[in-house]
């Protein structure tokens, strides 16, 4: 395999862009592998599950782009270089960067100084070094930055490529008013909303990009805080991007009764969505009016059953997830029993590429029969989220007859799971005794290796560890974990 052709060995090792332990185990079989790693690690060299403030070979490389002038200079302030920042290295390496994040770098400057004086000025050079040295820009994450890189030389000629951009308010709207200036096509913008205060400059930046596709929103502020101002300049801004904008995904802490209005009007502008992600329990949708015939990915913690049948029918037949009712109570339901019926008969009719799928429905007969004609239909199927907290919806159910509701649904999946199908984690309580849960297990021998989350300690108890072992042992289970509601939906 060493002998293999360099072209081959790169198109290999892009698969593997996002795993760095087996790419760092590459640099290591040979000259030739490691000729190949290198460009593509050093791509976006910031983006690896490693501590940086302890990568002291980080530091010295890029210190050693730094002039001789600068270093002396950096010297005199007390700031200290490894020997091998004055060795010649075996690559260029900073000819194959493409990105910047300023978190990082922050974090790796504070190898050569402890004192904020000399850590600025750290900062300074190393960002300069980093935009006039790189060829191209592509990802810049400019949290926390405390410098105006666009006055640095190149910097404009380098703004100008910048293809995603990850930022948060806190930094003043002027500095953003200058990339509004310089920055036309961005595709990708990430915005963590750190401050209560809107920051007008954020609105500017989104109107200036001629092609924004993706767009990502997170509010980030203490516990109980709301924003004192509106987020009505970013969504008319991003309402105007209706006809490049393919991604979008929001979390906001608090909206208010205008501003959810709003929201939903500007979502039925956004015609163009592939995936629309909204993880917010106090953002409500409840109207019939969103289309999206090339929708994809469909996650949204609070929404009426209705809506996302409406939804669904209109989808044009692309859905492959549909994750919902995070944050859902069906007692305001008043037609719950025909409206869920609804609901899992469209995801059948319209959904033959799903693979992620939240179905919610009743505990009987018509429901699990519409459910096992859905397993039977959408044969891509690869997760399912269970919700089951309706089972007390129109009468008080014994514990019996819960539990015989769960052993159904677990009949159901058996006879017709589709053989894609190797992922379920339940919503609320599945106490399914341990009886039923080894027929199951047996049942599904010779099926992929299951992996299942669910929030009910139960399962932690001593004779479900060993039955759970067990199965582990003969690769029916592949994992089994009790999870925070959290984990189950994220």
């Amino acid at each position: 395999m060493s002998q293999l052709n360099k072209d081959i060995l790169f198109l290999l090792f892009e698969e593997l862009q996002d795993d760095s332990k087996s790419l760092f185990s590459c640099l290591l079989v040979n000259r030739l592998w490691c000729e190949t790693v290198i460009p593509i690690l050093w791509r976006n060299p910031w983006s690896y599950n490693i501590d940086y403030k302890n990568k002291s070979y980080l530091f010295a490389i890029i210190a050693y782009y730094l002039p001789i002038d600068i270093k002396e200079f950096l010297l005199r302030q007390e700031i200290h270089f490894p020997l091998i920042s004055y060795q010649s290295l075996l690559f260029d390496y900073l000819s194959f960067c493409r990105s910047i994040n300023i978190n990082i770098i922050n974090s790796i400057i504070l190898i050569g100084s402890s004192l904020e004086y000399n850590q600025f000025i750290l900062q300074q050079e190393f960002y300069n070094i980093l935009i006039t040295t790189c060829p191209e820009l592509k990802y810049l994450d400019m949290r926390s930055i405390n410098h105006q890189i666009f006055y640095f030389p190149e910097a404009k000629v380098r703004l100008e490529t910048l293809y995603e951009l990850k930022c948060d308010t806190s930094v003043n709207s002027a500095y953003f008013y200058e990339l509004a200036r310089i920055c036309k096509n961005i595709q990708k913008l990430v915005i963590i909303n750190n401050i209560i205060k809107s920051n007008h400059g954020i609105a500017k930046l989104i109107e200036a990009q001629v092609n924004l596709k993706n767009f990502e929103w997170k509010d980030e502020f203490d516990d109980g805080d709301f924003m004192e101002d509106s987020y009505e300049d970013t969504l008319l801004a991003l309402e105007e991007k209706a006809d490049n904008l393919n991604h979008l995904k929001i979390f906001i802490q608090y909206i208010n009764w205008y501003e959810n209005t709003l929201l939903e009007e500007v979502l039925s502008k956004l015609y163009k969505l592939k995936s629309l992600i909204i993880i917010d329990d106090t953002i409500y949708f409840t109207k019939n009016k969103l289309i999206y015939q090339y929708i994809e990915v469909l996650h949204i913690d609070y929404i009426t059953i209705n809506t996302a049948s409406y939804i669904i029918e209109n989808s044009g037949g692309h859905l492959k997830e549909i994750l919902l009712f995070k944050h859902y109570d069906y007692f305001f339901e008043t037609n719950f029993n025909e409206d869920s019926l609804n609901f899992i008969r469209k995801i059948g009719e319209h959904c033959p590429s799903i693979e992620y799928l939240t179905p919610v429905f009743l505990p009987e007969k018509e429901h699990f029969n519409e459910f096992e004609k859905l397993l039977k239909v959408c044969q891509k199927l690869k997760l399912l989220l269970l919700n089951l907290n309706v089972f007390d919806f129109n009468k008080t159910e014994t514990f019996e007859e819960i539990l015989e509701y769960e052993i159904e649904l677990l009949k159901v999946l058996i006879r017709s799971a589709p053989t894609n199908l190797k992922e379920f984690r339940f919503i609320d309580d599945f106490e399914i005794s341990l009886q039923a849960l080894e027929e199951f297990l047996k049942q599904w021998k010779g099926r992929p290796a299951l992996s299942i989350l669910t929030t009910c300690h139960i399962y932690n108890g001593e004779d479900y560890k060993r039955l759970i072992n067990k199965y582990k042992n003969e690769e029916v289970i592949k994992d089994f974990r009790v999870v925070s509601q959290y984990e189950i939906y994220y």
